[in-house]
């Protein structure tokens, strides 16, 4: 069992390597300032929402757009009803939206969809007509001064911007709270650190803006991996972009609440990261040599840490059922696996608990709940663990996720008992 000690020797290494950074990330939002915003100047901005079979939800989102404080005449709403089987496009239609329909069964997905949409825009309005593009999901609904906190970002220079990613439904379940834990961390943890320290942001599938100049380096949307929002991202870090965040720009999503439901979502996403580092590795090395520390950052983001936990319970389970059959102890393999999840665990309570503290605030349900939370985000986060593994051999595609919290984003103020206020 000495080759295991030494195996778990050299994975624990790698994992410091590669992930120790991540906690220096953490002290950075308490400690450094953000910079003052530059002269700001009000800009024409088009809302891109692909939606298949949202109905319930698509008219709330485009409420919310219509309630910004921003100049509504700055502001066009363009949805594509994508193999849909309901009235989402009519009601998108009676909300206020231009909509366009499509129906494919072999180019499937959001990035088929919103190519689709980009080309019908191109036709009908020319992209000239717009700075910039917003996407959002159907079951988005946006702070009152999102489109004006992006603005000021976007007029400081930035061609791509993520916002502060939030959840509606966070105390439902410790479903919902482990995603919801997860993009509240990602916002603050990374992407605001990232922006403080200069580096680059990523994008993450929905609530970000991305200006006219890219959209016609890209030449429309080409990104049609599973995971189009990382690809996207990766892509325009190769390119040099330096992608920007806005902390004050608040959007609140759904996440799924059945364990069935997040395997099929989470899947597509283990299996897109596979797919992004298969057709982007090869340059994010060479990037990573040149050095350019925001394409290791982006490595590390689409090879996750969890392949290195999945490596390392393999690794032992092998070994232990070897040493069994050799007669060796096999308690010191068990004894390994143990402290690997004992470690994980307490690391992702500590990002748990962390994040939960410092958006208290932010999070809306009951202090019992976010306290509660906080121990079942590492479970939550630990059945990555076989949809990890799942994914380097199971098919995986585009499933569409269904969304049932109905509410305005007035109704939701009021049900969270405040008004939004950030500085």
């Amino acid at each position: 069992m000495e080759t295991l000690k030494l195996i778990n020797y050299i994975i624990a290494i790698i994992f410091i390597v590669c992930y120790s950074y991540q906690l220096i990330y953490i002290p950075i939002p308490w400690i450094k300032k953000e910079k003052p915003h530059k002269a700001c100047r009000n800009h024409r901005y088009a809302i891109l929402i692909c939606a298949r079979n949202e109905e319930k939800v698509i008219a709330h989102l485009i409420d919310s757009i219509k309630q910004q404080t921003y100049r509504s005449d700055l502001i066009d709403i363009f949805v594509m009803a994508d193999n849909c089987t309901d009235n989402t496009a009519a009601t998108a239609k009676e909300a206020g939206a231009c909509v366009y329909e499509r129906s494919s069964k072999d180019r499937v997905g959001k990035g088929y969809a919103l190519d689709a949409l980009i080309s019908h825009i191109y036709r009908d309005y020319n992209w000239v007509g717009f700075d910039a593009f917003f996407i959002f999901d159907a079951d988005n609904l946006l702070d009152k001064n999102y489109i004006l906190e992006m603005n000021r970002t976007f007029s400081d220079g930035y061609e791509i911007i993520a916002g502060y990613r939030n959840s509606k439904n966070y105390g439902d379940n410790w479903i919902s709270a482990g995603y919801a834990l997860w993009f509240l961390r990602d916002s603050i943890y990374l992407n605001q650190a990232r922006m403080l320290l200069g580096t680059s942001c990523a994008v993450s599938g929905t609530g970000f803006l991305f200006s006219t100049n890219v959209l016609n380096d890209m030449g429309g949307w080409p990104f049609h991996l599973l995971t189009e929002d990382m690809e996207f991202t990766v892509d325009n870090v190769l390119k040099g972009r330096k992608i920007g965040f806005c902390k004050n720009a608040v959007l609140y999503d759904e996440q799924p609440v059945t364990f069935r439901q997040s395997w099929h979502q989470r899947m597509r996403w283990s299996k897109g990261y596979l797919q992004v580092f298969g057709k982007y590795g090869k340059e994010l090395l060479k990037g990573m040599l040149m050095p350019d520390f925001s394409c290791f950052d982006m490595t590390m983001a689409v090879m996750p840490a969890i392949m290195l936990t999945v490596t390392g319970i393999l690794v032992n389970t092998i070994l232990a059922i070897s040493g069994a059959i050799q007669g060796e102890d096999i308690l010191i393999a068990l004894q390994s696996v143990g402290h690997t999840l004992l470690n994980a665990y307490f690391l992702l309570y500590f990002l748990g608990i962390i994040t939960t503290v410092t958006e208290w605030k932010s999070i809306h349900t009951s202090g019992l709940k976010k306290i509660l939370y906080t121990f079942t985000f590492p479970l939550f986060m630990f059945t990555y663990i076989p949809i990890s593994f799942s994914s380097l051999f199971a098919k995986a595609e585009w499933k569409p996720i269904e969304h049932n919290v109905s509410i305005t984003i007035s109704d939701y103020e009021k049900k969270c008992g405040w008004q939004k206020k950030r500085t």
